[in-house]
């Protein structure tokens, strides 16, 4: 379990932390456990196969659907998309995007669908 708000720590180096206190419950056998054991975890809140990672500045909202300006034969073409979960350092999953095409990053009002656009 993942307590509902978390705490501001101090560390020995003088640097403030953001905690949050987690309980967790051994499924294995038990082991005895004395004072000063530490447990390493990793923690899948969620996964899926076939799912495209892309940074959040590639995403708009054009009536009330995600989409994003990809780069095809030098234009810049809409796709709609379906986003997935978010994470805090990475974008959200994107579906009916393919992995290889190439987002335009912060699109401006003057990136529309057809426009010629140049990599840098």
């Amino acid at each position: 379990m993942v307590e509902p708000s978390g705490f501001v720590k101090l560390s020995a180096l003088g640097v403030e932390e953001q905690r949050v206190n987690v309980i967790g419950d051994f499924v294995g056998p038990a082991v005895p456990l004395a004072d000063g054991y530490r447990v390493e975890a990793r923690i899948v809140v969620w996964e899926s196969d076939g799912v495209v990672k892309i940074p959040s500045s590639a995403l708009f909202r054009r009536a009330g659907e995600w989409n994003v300006f990809v780069v095809e034969a030098g234009r810049a073409r809409r796709r709609a998309i379906e986003i997935g979960q978010r994470g805090c350092d990475r974008g959200p999953g994107a579906q009916r995007l393919d992995e290889s095409a190439q987002v335009i990053l912060h699109p401006s009002d003057q990136v529309e669908d057809g426009v010629r656009v140049t990599p840098l």
